[in-house]
C-alpha cells in the first residue's frame, strides 16, 4: 500500500503520465522572469505563460510536483495541524486540451484506485451554478447526489480580477467525527475534520472590464493536491508534522535537546516552527535566495531568525539550524536534489545567519521582556510605537519578532505608531540627503539630457575599437561635476564611442580614457535613459568637461567576448537542429572566459544530443562562415527567416547577424569577422533552471584551450597515481572495478557463512505466541541476499514458524519475512506481516504469503517494528 511521501508523489507522476502527460521538474522557488511573485507559490505558478497564451508549453498535458512558499499565515505555523511555510503541491495541467470530464474522471480514479481511499469517506464539492460538473460527478463517477455539495463563489471560483476564470471542484477526505466535533468542522471550513486534499480548476471564462463572463475559446485545466495532507491520511497521523516529510526533522531535534516532542504545548510548537521553517530555508537558499532586508530576502531572515528564536525555547543557545540540513535533504530529495549538492552552502549561510541574529536577539530579548513586564505590572496590553521603533533602530530588532514575543504575553504592538516613528526617520534621511542625491527617476532624468548632444550613431565599436571623441558629460555621486581628478570614481559620457554598453546578455567594456593630461580606466560600460555611460576610475592626471580625449577598448577581451556571442547563435542553431524548433532561447549571459546559455526544452540532455550539438558548432566553426551584419526593415528581417528572441522588444529597424547559411538572428552584439576566428567550442555543462528552461555553460577559444589542458593534466595525475599511462587509464580502471568486484563477492561469502553459522542460535530464540512459533532477530550488517538466505535456511529447519528478520545499514533497515505453509491455511501472511512491520520504520514493502520483504527509511524503530509481530500474530490467532 502506497504511505511514504516519496511514494505518493511517485504514484501521482506515473499515473498521469500514463494518462499522456509530460513530467517536469519542479522548478526553483524563486520565479523566473516573473517580477509578479516573491516566491513560486503554487503548482500552476511556473506555467503562467501557457496559461494566458503567451509561450507555447512543450506539450498540452504536463504533471509535476512543486515545491512551494507561502507566508501570508507565518504566525499560524506550528500552532496549527496544517499551516506550513513550505509544502509540496501535486498538479496535472490542461492547455487547451482535454477539461472537466478528464480531470474530474482522473481525480476521481487516483484517489480511490491508486490511494485506495474509501470512498464512503469522501465529499465533493462544486461551484453551486456548474451544472456540468455535478452531472460529471453523479452521472459518470456515480457518486450519490448528497455527497456532492453546491458552494458560492467564495468557496469554489476561482478569479483574480479580470482575465482567465472560473469554477471549482474539491476533494475533501472525512476523517470521522473523531477528529474534530466543533462548528468548524464543516466542509470547507477550518477544522480537522473534513480535509480538503485536490482542487480542481476548470478555467472556462474570461472575465472582461465589462463586467462579462465570456467563454474561452481554449479551455484549460489546473490541479493542486496537498502532498503532506495526502501523507497525513494515508499516514494515519493526526497532523502533517508527523509524517515522514517532517518528522525526521523533528525526532533529529528531539535527539539534540532530549526533550520531548509533546511535552507541552510550548515544546510541540517550537519544534514544529523549526522543523516547518528549515525546510523552506533550506530549499530557497538551495534555489538560489539569500537572507537579506528585503523582498524574499527577508523572508529567508524572517524564517531563520523565527526558527532560531523557537530553538532558545528549547534551550539552543548556539547556531543549531546548519545541523538539520542534512536531514532536511534526505526527506526532499524527490523534489529538491539540488539541495543535496549544496549542503555546504547552505549550511554556511544558515549558520553565519544564525550567529549574526544571535548576537541582536540577546540584547533585544533583554530589552523587550523589560518593557513586556513593565507593562504587565502596569496591566497594559499595548507596547508603544517609538518603544517597538527604538529596539528596530537601535538593536535591529524585527518588528514582526516583536509582535510575536509580545503576542504570546498577551500584547499588541501599537503599529501605527511604529509606522510614524519611521515615516519621520524616513524624512530626516531625505532631508539629510537633500542637497547630495537624487532619486532613481531624477538620476534617469540627468542621463537623458544628453541625448539631444550625442550623435545619433555614437556607437562605433561594431567597427573600430579606438575612437577620437569629446567628453560631453562627467558626473560624480549622481552629480554634474566640471572635472574628474586622480583617485576620484565616475562617469564619462562621450559624444560618441567604441565602447559596448552592456546589453542582450553580453557584458559591457572595458578599456581606457585618455588625452595628455590624464588616463582613466573603464571599470564598466552600461546604458542609462539609453545613453551609453563609462563608469570610471582617474588613474592620474585630470579630466575636464568637453575635453577631446582618446577612447581605447581592452582589444583581447572585447575578441574573447565576441567569440563567445557569436557561438551563443551557432549553440542556438545546433540545440533548433538536435533537440527540435521548440527551442528558444530564453537568456544568456556572453563573457570574456564563458557563455551561458538558457532555452526552453522539456528534459534534461542525453550524453549523445550534447555530443551532437557540441559537433554541429564546431562544424560550423570549422566551416568558417563569413559573419555579416545588416540593419533591415523588423519585416523584412522576419521574411528573410532570421530568428528573434521570445520577450525581447525590437524596433522598426533591426540588425542581422548572419553566419553562412547556418544561423541568421535579429542581435545588436559584437561578433567575430567569420566563424573560425571563435576557436574550439567546449560545453562544459547542462543543466535544469526552471520547469521547461535548460541551461549550457561553454567556453571557447583560449579558454577552451585552458579546459581541455587542465582536464588532461587531472587525466595524467590520475594515471601517474594508478600507476599506469593515461592511454591504459580506462583498463586500469576496469581492473580495479572487478577487484573490487571479486573482494565484495569474497565478503558477501562470508557474510553468508557467518550468518548461517548463526541459524541454531537463532533457533533457540523461538518462542510460542499463542500457540504459533515465532522468531524475530535483528542482525549485524547483512544486506538483502545474506537476510534472505539466512531466512531460508531457518525456515528449512522449522516446520511451522512466523519468521521476520532484520538488518540495520547505510541509514536504512531491511525486513525479511516468511512463513511456513501450515500457518498460511491459518491466515498468517508474510506480505501482510511484513508491510505493517515495516510501516513502523518508515517503510513498506510486500511480498509472497510465503515470503516478502521491505525496507524502512528509520533504523531506530527497528526494536518497535519487530516488536509490532507479537501484536499481529496475537491478533491474527485470536
Amino acid at each position: 500500500m502506497i504511505k511514504s511521501g516519496d511514494e505518493i508523489r511517485q504514484a501521482y507522476l506515473d499515473f498521469f503520465e500514463s494518462k499522456g502527460h509530460l513530467i517536469l521538474d519542479s522548478a526553483p522557488l524563486v520565479p523566473k522572469n516573473d517580477p509578479s511573485l516573491l516566491w513560486i507559490n503554487a503548482g500552476m505558478a511556473p506555467f503562467k505563460p501557457y496559461f494566458d497564451g503567451s509561450l507555447e508549453p512543450p506539450k498540452k498535458r504536463i504533471a509535476t510536483s512543486q515545491k512551494c512558499i507561502r507566508t501570508n499565515d507565518i504566525e499560524n505555523v506550528g500552532k496549527t495541524a496544517r499551516h506550513h511555510t513550505y509544502f509540496e503541491m501535486l498538479g496535472n495541467f490542461s492547455f487547451g486540451d482535454y477539461f472537466k470530464e478528464e480531470a474530474i474522471v482522473w481525480g476521481w480514479e487516483f484517489v480511490t484506485e491508486v490511494l485506495e481511499f474509501d470512498p464512503d469517506k469522501l465529499w465533493i464539492t462544486i461551484y453551486e451554478e456548474d451544472d456540468e460538473a455535478f452531472e460529471i460527478w453523479h452521472q459518470t463517477v456515480g457518486l450519490a447526489e448528497e455527497r456532492i455539495v453546491r458552494m458560492g463563489k467564495k468557496e469554489n471560483f476561482w478569479q483574480i480580477g479580470t482575465g482567465p476564470c472560473g469554477p471549482c471542484s474539491e476533494i475533501h477526505y472525512d476523517r470521522g467525527p473523531e477528529a474534530g466535533d466543533s462548528k468548524e468542522d464543516v466542509l470547507g471550513g477550518d477544522g480537522d475534520r473534513y480535509l480538503e486534499i485536490w482542487n480542481l480548476v476548470f478555467t472556462q471564462y474570461n472575465y472582461t472590464e465589462a463586467g462579462e463572463y465570456k467563454e474561452l475559446p481554449n479551455k484549460n485545466i489546473d490541479t493542486g493536491m496537498g502532498l503532506e495532507r495526502v501523507a497525513s491520511i494515508l499516514q494515519e497521523t493526526e497532523t502533517n508534522f508527523e509524517t515522514d516529510l517532517i518528522k525526521p526533522i523533528i525526532d533529529q531535534t528531539v535527539e539534540m535537546t532530549g526533550i520531548p516532542y509533546q511535552k507541552d504545548e510550548e515544546s510541540l510548537t517550537a519544534y514544529r516552527v523549526i522543523a516547518d521553517h528549515i525546510r523552506s530555508a533550506s530549499v530557497a537558499i538551495s534555489d538560489g535566495a539569500l537572507p537579506s532586508n528585503e523582498g524574499r530576502g527577508y523572508v529567508i531572515r524572517r524564517l531563520i531568525r523565527r526558527a532560531a528564536r523557537y530553538g532558545r525555547k528549547l534551550g539552543f543557545e548556539e547556531p543549531f539550524l546548519y545541523k538539520l540540513v542534512e536531514i532536511t535533504a534526505e526527506i526532499v530529495k524527490g523534489v529538491a536534489p539540488d539541495l543535496k549538492k549544496q549542503l555546504a552552502h547552505v549550511k554556511n549561510v544558515l549558520k553565519s545567519e544564525e550567529e549574526s541574529f544571535l548576537k541582536t536577539l540577546e540584547q533585544g530579548l533583554n530589552i523587550l521582556e523589560e518593557m513586556l513586564s513593565q507593562l504587565k505590572a502596569e496591566d497594559k496590553k499595548v507596547l508603544q510605537g517609538k518603544d517597538a521603533f527604538r529596539l528596530y533602530d537601535t538593536y535591529g530588532f524585527p518588528l514582526d519578532l516583536t509582535e510575536d514575543i509580545a503576542a504570546e504575553a498577551g500584547i499588541k504592538v501599537d503599529q501605527k505608531g511604529f509606522e510614524k516613528e519611521m515615516e519621520a526617520q524616513r524624512k530626516r534621511a531625505r532631508a539629510a540627503r537633500e542637497e547630495t542625491s537624487f532619486s532613481s527617476g531624477e538620476v534617469e532624468k540627468l542621463y537623458s539630457e544628453f541625448k539631444d548632444q550625442i550623435e545619433e550613431d555614437n556607437f562605433t565599436g561594431y567597427h573600430s575599437l579606438k575612437e577620437e571623441t569629446q567628453a560631453i558629460g562627467l558626473l560624480k555621486d549622481n552629480q554634474k561635476v566640471d572635472k574628474l581628478s586622480q583617485g576620484d570614481q565616475g562617469d564619462i559620457i562621450l559624444i560618441k564611442t567604441p565602447f559596448y554598453a552592456e546589453s542582450g546578455g553580453q557584458i559591457g567594456d572595458k578599456g581606457v580614457i585618455q588625452n595628455e593630461n590624464f588616463e582613466a580606466e573603464v571599470k564598466d560600460t552600461v546604458k542609462k535613459a539609453e545613453v551609453f555611460v563609462h563608469q570610471v576610475e582617474v588613474i592620474s592626471g585630470q579630466i575636464e568637461l568637453n575635453d577631446q580625449v582618446e577612447a581605447v577598448v581592452y582589444n583581447n577581451r572585447r575578441q574573447a567576448t565576441a567569440r563567445h556571442h557569436s557561438a551563443t547563435h551557432l549553440l542556438h542553431k545546433a540545440l533548433k537542429e538536435v533537440l527540435g524548433d521548440h527551442v528558444n532561447q530564453s537568456g544568456s549571459l556572453v563573457a570574456p572566459d564563458r557563455l551561458r546559455f538558457d532555452f526552453t526544452h522539456f528534459s534534461a540532455l542525453k550524453e549523445a544530443e550534447i555530443d551532437e550539438i557540441e559537433r554541429k558548432v564546431n562544424q560550423a566553426v570549422m566551416e568558417n562562415y563569413p559573419v555579416e551584419t545588416a540593419v533591415k526593415a523588423i519585416d523584412e528581417a522576419k521574411e528573410m527567416g532570421a530568428t528573434a528572441l521570445f520577450g525581447e522588444k525590437y524596433g522598426e529597424e533591426v540588425r542581422v547577424v548572419k553566419m553562412g547559411d547556418f544561423s541568421m538572428e535579429l542581435c545588436g552584439g559584437t561578433h567575430v569577422n567569420a566563424t573560425g576566428d571563435i576557436g574550439a567550442f567546449k560545453i562544459v555543462s547542462e543543466s535544469g533552471i526552471a520547469a521547461g528552461v535548460r541551461r549550457i555553460e561553454a567556453v571557447t577559444g583560449e579558454y577552451a584551450l585552458d579546459y581541455f589542458n587542465s582536464k588532461l593534466d587531472i587525466l595524467n595525475k590520475t594515471a601517474a597515481e594508478l600507476k599506469t599511462e593515461p592511454d591504459n587509464l580506462l583498463d586500469r580502471v576496469k581492473q580495479l572495478q572487478q577487484q573490487q568486484k571479486d573482494l565484495e563477492k569474497e565478503l558477501e561469502a562470508l557474510k553468508q557463512k557467518l550468518a548461517g553459522s548463526k541459524k541454531d542460535e537463532l533457533i533457540d530464540q523461538l518462542q510460542q505466541i499463542e500457540g504459533v512459533n515465532v522468531l524475530t532477530a535483528e542482525l549485524e550488517d547483512l544486506d538483502n541476499s545474506a537476510l534472505r538466505n539466512l531466512n531460508d535456511q531457518l525456515k528449512d529447519k522449522i516446520d511451522s514458524a512466523v519468521i521476520v528478520l532484520a538488518s540495520k545499514a547505510d541509514n536504512k533497515v531491511i525486513f525479511v519475512a516468511s512463513v511456513t505453509k501450515d500457518l498460511i491455511e491459518k491466515g498468517f501472511k508474510a506480505g501482510d506481516i511484513i508491510s505493517k512491520v515495516a510501516g513502523i520504520a518508515g517503510g513498506g514493502g510486500g511480498g509472497r504469503p510465503d515470503m516478502a520483504q521491505a525496507g524502512g527509511s528509520k533504523p531506530e524503530k527497528t526494536v518497535a517494528a519487530l516488536a509490532e509481530v507479537e501484536k499481529i500474530v496475537k491478533e491474527i490467532a485470536g
